[in-house]
């Protein structure tokens, strides 16, 4: 078993949560994905950060391709590993 992982980068908290809700009914996914703050380099302030969804795919089902279009309904993209 392998342990691939995708990652999802949002605008804001709000976009990723909204994602992270539909992930689940998208994908069927086994768990929850991960949510990751990430802050932009050189900023403080919660407003200017990006935030990460991070999704195990043990079985590799997920496609890259469905993924990015995914991402992309939220202004996002997924990240290449």
């Amino acid at each position: 078993m392998s342990d691939v992982r995708h990652v999802l980068v949002l605008p804001d908290r709000d976009a990723a949560e909204e994602a992270a809700d539909a992930l689940g009914e998208r994908f069927g996914l086994d768990e929850e994905p991960q949510l990751v703050r990430e802050a932009l380099a050189g900023e403080d302030d919660a407003e200017d950060a990006q935030w990460l969804l991070v999704l195990r795919d043990e079985g590799e089902r997920l496609d890259a391709g469905e993924l990015d279009a995914f991402a992309a309904q939220w202004d996002g993209w997924r990240e290449e590993p």
